[in-house]
């Protein structure tokens, strides 16, 4: 269930901060270039009610000035999405407190704003200009600034930091990404979704089936399809299986922050193993062309399944093992306890997200607020309150024991049936949403049909750009070599931001 409301620009942020001080849920912002539709641009927020509606709120602004009195005003988790279609689109929010560019580059020419539609993909870059990236000035005699990026010494994706310090004590920390934006929202305009598809699960490696079920369940909700029971509970247990090799793998990642390299290489190891239980059971170790536009490309085959029946209960040992072994480990637990630090009212003003979230005591998941695939009876939520990056890698610990117990039952209740429904053609200038809480958690797919069924607008907030911003706000206080360690706690994704 959904209902669009229309609101005036003017009235925008006062009515979405109402809103989510009645028990709304933030889950997107969005604009759109509906000019050839005679609808001018549109300003969409996209709320929803836990267990209920979606709500889409949806502001018409001037096609030759689109101005409007900034939302992060009163709603700060919409300051980066704010920027984003700032750059973007050009519409600009007035008062936002950060108002530079986001995702331009710096040399992009003002005014050229490539998701309005006069603006085609395959359209050459304007001739470029010569600005400077202002980065947060120095405020006095004994502060250095240190550059870190955006090109590292290890097999990561650009992104560029720069620390305020005196000595190695971190004061403020500017992160500045978005460095291999690849315009996937410009490239699937006009296409059939099944077309699409493809494209949008590549959008990250890691994620790869989260981000094709959002989007397969922002098209299914706009064609009012019912999905299967066995494709329902296949995409659940799909969902959780790319959790668990997510988690274990990145939890051995912190390890590696400490230089700790047997909790690394156990956590890879049992990654591993994981994934190659994975490839026979749909083909693919990162679970990409598995899901598909009505339910599954194709059915689970029964040999992998009895395989991982019989792997189940080996693997879950192996993890507590694991589990058991870092945080046995004094000196480790020693050098991440109160590192990187954040405080639930950050992460809730913020709009944090996932894990990030909940490892300071915010009760989010989306698995239970807003069930999708086979969620509808979900509601363990494991919690922990110190924030830091103990309490990250405790939460992911839990949340891998919550995933085993999921897997468990998925495999003694297996459904039979059809995986599939036909899907036909979109019914024109329709909005729908998949949201899906995803390893990295929270990805929302955003989708506006056009007057052909086809796609006029596709706006994906993934889990990382929904948690960069809380990064920062975690390093002052820090030394400058604790900066890694943080960083790998929260494992963001470059390539879900640059998309």
């Amino acid at each position: 269930m959904s209902e669009i409301r229309a609101v005036t620009p003017e009235a925008l942020a006062n009515t979405v901060a109402d809103l989510l001080a009645s028990g709304y849920r933030y889950l997107t912002l969005v604009g759109t270039d509906e000019r050839s539709h005679g609808r001018g641009f549109g300003l969409w927020v996209t709320l929803f009610e836990p267990g209920g509606r979606d709500l889409h709120l949806r502001a018409t602004l001037d096609p030759l000035a689109p101005r409007y009195p900034a939302i992060t005003r009163r709603v700060p988790a919409a300051h980066w999405d704010e920027r984003e279609m700032a750059d973007l689109l050009g519409f600009v929010p007035i008062g936002h407190p950060d108002p530079r560019r986001l995702v331009l580059r710096d040399e992009w020419t003002d005014g050229v704003h490539p998701l309005r539609k006069d603006f085609t993909a395959d359209q050459a870059p304007p001739p470029t200009r010569r600005d400077i990236y202002q980065f947060l000035p120095l405020r006095g005699e004994e502060l250095q600034h240190i550059p870190v990026g955006p090109i590292h010494a290890g097999i990561i994706e650009p992104g560029h930091f720069r620390f305020v310090t005196v000595g190695e004590l971190v004061l403020e920390l500017e992160a500045r990404l978005f460095y291999t934006h690849r315009g996937i929202e410009k490239l699937v305009e006009g296409r059939e979704p099944a077309a699409a598809l493809p494209i949008v699960e590549r959008i990250c490696g890691a994620c790869a089936f989260s981000h094709a079920l959002a989007f397969c369940e922002a098209v299914e909700s706009v064609a009012g399809v019912t999905i299967p029971a066995r494709a329902r509970w296949a995409r659940t247990l799909c969902l959780e299986l790319e959790r668990l090799y997510n988690h274990i793998g990145d939890s051995g990642n912190i390890c590696a922050g400490t230089g700790f390299a047997v909790g690394t290489v156990t956590g890879l190891r049992i990654k591993e193993k994981i994934q190659r239980a994975i490839e026979p059971l749909v083909g693919h170790r990162f679970l990409r062309d598995v899901a598909t536009i009505g339910g599954l490309r194709r059915d689970l085959p029964a040999a992998p399944l009895d395989a991982l029946r019989e792997q189940q209960h080996e693997l879950r040992v192996e993890t507590r093992r694991f589990g058991a072994l870092v945080l046995g480990t004094e000196s480790f637990v020693e050098r991440i306890q109160q590192t990187g630090v954040l405080p639930a009212a950050t992460a809730r003003d913020l709009g944090g997200v996932g894990v990030a979230a909940r490892a300071s005591g915010v009760d989010v998941d989306l698995r239970r607020d807003r069930p999708h695939a086979g969620y509808q009876d979900f509601n363990r939520v494991p919690l922990q309150q110190s924030g830091d990056v103990e309490a990250r890698l405790r939460q992911r610990l839990a949340e891998i024991e919550e995933s085993w117990e999921i897997v468990r039952a998925l495999l003694d209740d297996e459904p039979t049936g059809p995986v599939r429904v036909e899907v036909g053609p979109l019914p024109p200038h329709r909005v729908g949403v998949g949201a899906v809480e995803s390893p990295r958690v929270a990805d929302v797919h955003w989708l506006l049909t056009d007057a052909n069924g086809r796609i006029d607008r596709l706006r994906v907030r993934s889990a990382s750009l929904a948690n960069w911003p809380l990064v920062p706000t975690t390093a002052p206080g820090n030394l400058v070599p604790d900066f890694p360690l943080i960083n790998k706690s929260f494992e963001l994704c470059y390539a879900c931001l640059d998309r």
